[in-house]
């Protein structure tokens, strides 16, 4: 039994470490976007959805609302400072358009959050139910967090080069799923293994078509890295034929 514990303890721990890589990969991004004072074509919407999944599952890591999970909180909670910061400086240097939808997008975050928090702790009387109210809540939106590169992995697949796919954010998010995966199998908390087990396939995937696609060059088309970020789709084509 110590055994155990001190392996969830290791893999949390870890997984702690490889989370705050995975919320640190966009630094790049945001240093282009306040040099250049412009958020260009790059999308906010991922930033602001992780946002809402760190806020959700920092809250389910809480020991009132699941037990000897606060390796959980801990890792989202600063995730969720990074993403709040990410979040701001789109909004500060986004165009008024793009400014008015991410801020509509915050709003409901909030108000989700705010929505879950509040039932949780007044609608709510028993652990169980609590954990269960919030793990629903919090394994959905990590699901879409971790679906979020798929737009990527179709363009490797389409293009047959992984150009625009950062092998070292692939490996974070197969490490990162990884251990969140096995430290909630040792902790047997399924809101915590299964949305992680979704990451650490979908991380696999991601190195498996690095390692098929990393020789190839793109010769047929190029596309723009900035719009196949995490979570962006495919950049579409702009009037003058350039993408």
């Amino acid at each position: 039994m110590g055994g155990t514990n001190t392996a969830h303890f290791v893999f949390g721990i870890f997984g702690d470490a490889t989370g705050l890589l995975l919320f640190l990969a966009p630094l790049i991004t945001f240093k282009r976007i306040v040099m250049n004072k412009s958020t260009e074509q790059f999308s906010g919407i991922p930033y602001v959805m992780t946002l809402l999944n760190c806020l959700l599952s920092a809250w389910y890591g809480l020991p009132f609302i699941s037990p000897n999970n606060m390796l959980v909180s801990t890792i989202n909670g600063t995730g969720a400072v990074i993403e709040a910061i990410y979040v701001l400086i789109f909004i500060i240097y986004a165009p008024k358009k793009e400014k008015a939808k991410i801020l509509g997008l915050f709003t409901f975050v909030i108000s989700v959050f705010a929505a879950v928090a509040l039932i949780s702790l007044f609608a709510l009387h028993t652990k169980n139910s609590r954990k269960l109210f919030c793990g629903f809540a919090a394994s959905i939106f990590s699901i879409i967090m971790y679906g979020s590169p798929l737009s990527i992995m179709r363009t490797v697949i389409k293009t047959k080069s992984v150009e625009y796919m950062p092998f070292f954010l692939s490996l974070f998010v197969f490490f990162c799923g990884t251990s969140w995966f096995i430290f909630g199998l040792l902790g047997k908390d399924p809101f915590v293994a299964v949305p992680n087990g979704f990451g650490c396939g979908l991380g696999a995937i991601q190195l498996i078509l690095y390692a098929i696609y990393r020789d190839n060059k793109d010769k047929s088309k190029k596309l723009d890295p900035k719009s196949l970020e995490m979570g962006q789709s495919e950049p579409k084509a702009q009037p003058n034929g350039h993408v």
